[in-house]
């Protein structure tokens, strides 16, 4: 198991990850650092507790909203390959449509040749 070590409100920890993690969990921590560096310019010193709860309350909204998007967008999705899927089913019935159309009008052609055919040897 690697060991990074992250620095966030100016402390440094260190984290326990899983090998090959290392660098996502210090993007993570850093971008956490950024939140909370945002929130201390916008409402000062407050604390850092008060700054951490808030920086992970506004980051948790984030991600919901984040969700409830990939949610709308998959389900847009599946709307869109509804209705590709029926688009191909009424071409598929329209080609044998008119492929049945074609061979009605072989036939016929086919028929007429030989009627004139057999009027011509007569």
């Amino acid at each position: 198991m690697a060991q990074v070590t992250v620095t966030i409100a100016g402390k440094t920890y260190r984290i326990a990850c899983g090998d090959g993690e290392e660098q996502h969990l210090e993007e993570l921590a850093a971008s956490f650092d950024a939140k909370i560096e945002d929130m201390r310019a916008a409402f000062g010193e407050i604390g850092d507790m008060r700054l951490h709860v808030m920086a992970a309350i506004t980051l948790a909204d984030e991600m919901h909203e984040t969700k409830k998007r990939i949610a709308a967008l998959e389900a847009e999705l599946a709307e869109l390959r509804r209705f590709a899927s029926q688009g191909d089913e009424r071409t598929q019935a329209i080609e044998a449509r008119l492929a049945e159309g074609v061979h009605r009008a072989a036939e016929r052609i086919e028929l007429l040749a030989r009627r004139l055919g057999a009027s011509g040897q007569g």
